[in-house]
């Protein structure tokens, strides 16, 4: 109901509405922003962006379906626009098997996942983000970024190979570090 009202403010371009709006979401959505960005800088420019996309476009959101999803879309929608028309990896191989990723709790933590995850290259990042944590399928994936299916998964491989491998060798290190 509260949300229902910040809204209906908000399509009134009331200041303080769009304030508890940001406030409401601020956490949430700078994580996805995090999500899609190669940098902390690079994130809180997506993320500012966003907010004012939204704003601008907040007449559009009809009440159909959640605001949070509503919003969510626009988020990673300006993400992405620096990426059109840079061309990503092409499909090497389209029978690509899934890689599994098992992740010790207690040697990995949250902030060092979502460095590494940010340090991926654009393209595998993007698809990575995508396929993984906001649970698009290739095939939408394909189409939100104008490229085939292979090349999302090929690219999603190539990102869980590169996230193993730093995964893997922070656990060593960890674990030599633990062992003195």
């Amino acid at each position: 109901m509260v949300l229902e009202k910040l809204i209906s403010e908000c399509q009134k371009n009331q200041p303080k509405a769009q304030e508890q709006l940001y406030r409401l979401f601020e956490k949430k959505f700078f994580g996805l922003s995090l999500k899609y960005s190669s940098s902390y800088a690079d994130a809180q420019d997506n993320f500012q962006e966003g907010f004012l996309i939204i704003f601008r476009k907040i007449n559009q959101y009809s009440g159909k379906g959640s605001f949070e999803g509503w919003a969510k879309r626009i988020l990673i929608n300006n993400a992405l626009q620096k990426y059109k028309g840079v061309r990503f990896m092409e499909v090497i191989n389209d029978n690509i098997p899934d890689v599994d990723v098992e992740i010790d709790d207690e040697a990995i933590s949250l902030d060092y996942l979502m460095q590494i995850i940010q340090e991926l290259p654009d393209q595998y990042r993007i698809v990575f983000s995508l396929y993984v944590l906001d649970d698009y399928s290739h095939q939408e994936i394909s189409e939100m970024l104008s490229i085939s299916t292979g090349t999302t998964k090929s690219n999603l491989h190539r990102a869980r190979l590169i996230l193993k491998e730093k995964i893997e060798k922070k656990t060593v290190t960890n674990l030599k570090i633990s062992a003195k």
